[in-house]
């Protein structure tokens, strides 16, 4: 053996300790030093430089020779943050091409505009609330965008998409007021949208449904703008790859708040905006360092923290952290102190000097360091005290803004400091700032004179006499800051936010394409999500509509039986397919293509939900009609994204939503948290809503073409098509399809009843409803009935409980508003009228569901339902279990008939006894087919 014992001669290579082969912060130390004798002589240079001029000039050498291997596209690792500095120093910052002074007055009368219309609305009496401090901060961060960078709807190309923050919508309003599409009287009817006469008041936030000529995208649920504003920034992208719309000159605008990204959708999707290189995004962060109760992190650095992700990700990172007044003491910070003072001191610390006096801020900041405080020696504490944040300097701002509009292959960020109710003394950097929702008259007074307003205290004081509020400030339609204003939107594009429907109405498919699933399957038994998905698949081939066609999927595609879609649509990606697929050789194999029309979102149903939100408002954000069908595991749809589906119809978007492998106990084998019993209740919250629970492929084929012509074709009431989503419930398991009937009940369908079957048994008469998977239940149980019990049983087939339920609602309300006439009766009554017995409903899910149409059945209505958790089993186990299968609809009839007196009691006993409905043992040797999880 090989003598192993070390030389102890050191050779060159070992003459100095050698690096462990880890990366840290990214550097890949264990990489081989093919040269150590040249490593060692630039370590020792660096350890030199070190000894001789100190840390800080080592520092920033370092930090030179990094920026200049990027410039020679040398490979080296990203730093996660940089100096709590601007990130474009004052030499390379862009020529201003607006007139400063004018600008600021505009922001003057904009800030008192927004501020007064908050304070009005919360006079004595009214009280309404509201947000005055969210604008104050980010007034310069907006009218940057809106005087120089934000185009219109007539811009070339169509103009760009602005996500307005919630909170600022004050600011935005009072925009619109100097440009005219506002009145005064409107001002004073902040957050007042019905007492004054439905549309004359102002939503308290961006709601496009509640003002759908003015606001574009709902904002105020915080999170989902900076999700949907990527997933916008890439169907943008999508539907120019697809060759549908060029939307080279369309950018993206977000506006959010550093408090708002711990939200999980705020930076849950930003890879996704990397990878895919949408340098058409950028995010505006008003990093005003409070959240809604206090800092976002006292004793952290928020815009650190930011940076670190962003740049982590892929983004473009530009800070906008001090304003102009700090670039002559960074000149003279040659040993870096300054910087080093603005990196560790925490967030905290800045909020407390944004209220504190100059001389406090020179004694707590500048104060400990000799080399700090001559800095600022030559300055008065007004001086000091004035000293301003970034986001409220006009040309750092355009600097940052005119960057991120140039810069190319990547989603830019902008992570402006700013301070929360900047302006307004009362408020000013205060915790409490975002609950404070009204200003006294002196508060008002002292406002007014910063922003240098010519109101006189008289017309303050007449106004509060009249009103009880402050005047708003227009400067005149003449005067020189209005028409440069207009001018500049002119030029621009027009106003914004502004939504208009400029799309063309489809030509929508006729019977043909729907005959194959009304032929039903013969002997085959065929799960109705086959059925949604074949009629989607010919959808697609149809020559009018089929580009339009978004098929949506959150990595389920195979799971649904769409892979076979794969080869020919393919799945949409901008770098197209850059490998061999592992199944290439395959039918269904997995293609990507850059024109690809099937979006892939992998697993995220919050992504699948934004893309469905860009695709189903694409009619209005771009004048292109497009149709999102996004299917998604039941279970994974309003319990999970509910909050996305509700500002999805405040966006008017439409579209359909299918919840495959829906009901209770249909998905065998996945348990607890796949099991969904309860997502019609869900969906019947939403307004915009329209949900269907088909059993039958030929209800599949009449809801879905409903569907189409309700949302895209047009009608005398809805000439446009109609601001509704489309949501199916469909499932797995497969069932006997039969033919659709001659004389079908079209009507009844849509409605959400029609009678499938009359029993012809003779005896006793009772009523069995159910939707989706539950019909072969009670199509099993009248055979049952019948022959077991000489009971006839009568069949219906419950296509929505939750369109049953508001249309009893819906004839209520009508008949409280017009007591005079003729009452109305629910559409469910009117079915069941005339038809003998109790009735009795079921469906896979909990009974809740409908027991909603209980008030408007007119004889005993009885429900079983799935209530409870569910679990893995088989489905005959897990429908025992929870007394919703054939047996148990059996004994629930023949109990309803025992209490009218219609047959002894002793016969529901017999039936409990023979079917053992309370014990699941009893149906486990009952085999299941087809449908597995």
């Amino acid at each position: 053996m090989a003598d192993v014992t070390a030389d102890p001669t050191p050779r060159p290579s070992q003459s100095r300790p050698t690096s462990p082969s880890v990366i840290h912060e990214g550097l890949p130390t264990q990489l081989p030093d093919i040269d150590p004798d040249e490593t060692h002589e630039w370590l020792d240079s660096f350890d030199s430089l070190i000894e001789d001029r100190g840390r800080d000039r080592a520092r920033y050498l370092m930090l030179r020779l990094l920026e200049r291997a990027r410039e020679k596209q040398v490979g080296v690792p990203a730093l996660r943050s940089t100096d709590y500095i601007n990130t474009i120093p004052p030499e390379r910052e862009p020529w201003f091409p607006g007139d400063e002074e004018i600008e600021r007055r505009i922001r003057a009368y904009i800030r008192w505009n927004a501020a007064m219309m908050v304070s009005s609305a919360n006079r004595k009496g009214l009280e309404v609330g509201g947000h005055i401090a969210t604008y104050q901060s980010s007034a310069s961060l907006y009218e940057v965008g809106f005087n120089h960078f934000f185009r219109g709807k007539d811009a070339p190309g169509g103009g760009d998409q602005v996500y307005i923050q919630g909170h600022a919508s004050p600011g935005v309003y009072a925009r619109a007021f100097l440009e005219g599409r506002l009145s005064e009287e409107q001002l004073y009817r902040f957050r007042q949208e019905v007492q004054h006469g439905v549309g004359q008041g102002l939503s308290s936030y961006p709601h496009p449904r509640l003002m759908p000529g003015f606001w574009e995208f709902p904002t105020v649920s915080m999170g989902l703008t900076a999700i949907g504003s990527i997933y916008q920034a890439r169907f943008n992208r999508y539907l120019q790859n697809r060759g549908i719309k060029d939307t080279s000159q369309q950018h993206v605008w977000a506006f959010l708040g550093d408090g708002e990204m711990a939200e999980p959708e705020s930076l849950g999707a930003i890879r996704v905006a990397a990878r895919e290189e949408l340098d058409n995004l950028t995010w505006v962060i008003n990093c005003n360092l409070q959240q809604l109760d206090g800092p976002v992190t006292g004793n952290g650095k928020i815009i650190q923290e930011l940076e670190s992700n962003f740049r982590g990700a892929g983004w473009n990172v530009i800070k906008v952290v001090w304003g102009r007044e700090w670039d002559q003491l960074l000149a003279r910070d040659v040993d870096g102190v300054l910087v080093n003072k603005m990196n560790s001191t925490p967030d905290g610390a800045f909020q407390t000097y944004s209220v504190e006096s100059g001389d406090y801020i020179r004694e707590s900041f500048f104060g400990g360091d000799p080399r700090l405080r001559a800095m600022v020696e030559h300055m008065s504490d007004e001086q000091i005290r004035k000293l301003p944040r970034g986001g409220h300097d006009y040309r750092k701002v355009y600097s940052a803004f005119d960057a991120a509009t140039k810069h190319t292959g990547q989603p830019t960020v902008i992570l402006a400091q700013t301070i929360k109710g900047w302006t307004i003394d009362a408020l000013e950097g205060k915790n409490a700032t975002h609950q404070m929702k009204k200003l006294t008259k002196d508060d008002v007074k002292r406002f007014r004179d910063r922003l240098y307003l010519p109101i006189s205290d008289r017309d303050l004081d007449l106004a509060y006499e009249e009103t009880g509020a402050a005047p708003f400030f227009h400067p005149g339609e003449k005067s020189p800051e209005m028409e440069y204003m207009m001018e500049r939107r002119k030029q621009l594009g027009g106003s914004l936010p502004k939504r208009v429907n400029r799309s063309t109405m489809l030509k929508l498919p006729g019977d043909k394409v729907y005959a194959e699933l009304k032929k039903g399957a013969g002997k085959n038994k065929v799960a109705t999500t086959m059925a949604a998905v074949r009629l989607l698949r010919d959808w697609m081939r149809d020559p009018e509509i089929g580009a339009r066609i978004v098929p949506i999927a959150p990595d389920e595609y195979r799971t649904f039986g769409m892979d076979s879609m794969f080869p020919s649509a393919k799945v949409y990606n901008p770098m197209g397919q850059t490998y061999e697929s592992v199944d290439r050789n395959m039918l269904l194999a997995y293609k990507e293509s850059t024109s690809g029309q099937l979006l892939h979102e992998g697993i995220s149903e919050a992504g699948a939900m934004a893309s469905a939100t860009a695709a189903g408002s694409a009619y209005a954000t771009h004048g292109e009609t497009m149709i999102p069908f996004y299917i998604f595991y039941s279970m994974f749809g309003f319990q999970r994204t509910g909050d996305s589906i509700w500002a999805m119809a405040d966006q008017l978007s439409r579209g359909f939503l299918v919840g495959a492998t829906a009901g209770r106990t249909t998905l065998t084998g996945e348990g607890l948290q796949h099991a969904d019993g309860h997502s019609p209740l869900l969906a019947s919250t939403n307004p915009a809503v329209v949900h269907y629970d088909p059993a039958f492929s030929y209800e599949v084929a009449h809801v879905m073409r409903s569907g189409l012509e309700r949302m895209y074709g047009a009608t005398e009431q809805h000439p446009q098509g109609e601001d509704v989503i489309f949501y199916l419930t469909v499932y797995n398991e497969p069932v006997a399809q039969p033919a659709e009937p001659e004389d079908v009940d079209v009507e009844g369908i849509l409605k959400g009843i029609h009678k499938v079957s009359t029993s012809e048994a003779q005896g006793p008469r009772v009523q069995l409803l159910a939707s989706g998977v539950g019909f072969p239940w009670i199509a099993e149980a009248q055979r049952l009935l019948a022959e077991e019990w000489g009971v006839a049983a009568d069949t219906w087939s419950v296509t929505s409980w939750n369109e049953l339920a508001r249309d009893g609602v819906a004839a209520e309300e009508w008949n409280l508003l017009h007591p005079s006439e003729t009452p109305r009766t629910a559409y469910v009554a009117d079915k069941l009228a005339g038809s003998d017995g109790p009735v009795i409903a079921v469906s896979d899910y909990m009974a809740a569901v409908p027991l909603q149409i209980a008030r408007w059945v007119p004889e005993d209505y009885r429900v079983l339902g799935a209530d409870g958790f569910g679990f893995a089993d088989t489905r005959p186990s897990a429908r025992r279990f929870f007394h919703i299968d054939a047996q148990s609809v059996v004994v629930a009839a023949l109990q309803s008939l025992a209490e009218a007196g219609e047959i002894d009691p002793s016969v529901v006993q017999k039936a409990f006894d023979a079917y053992r409905v309370d014990d699941p043992t009893a149906v486990k040797d009952v085999k299941q087919e087809g449908g597995d999880a």
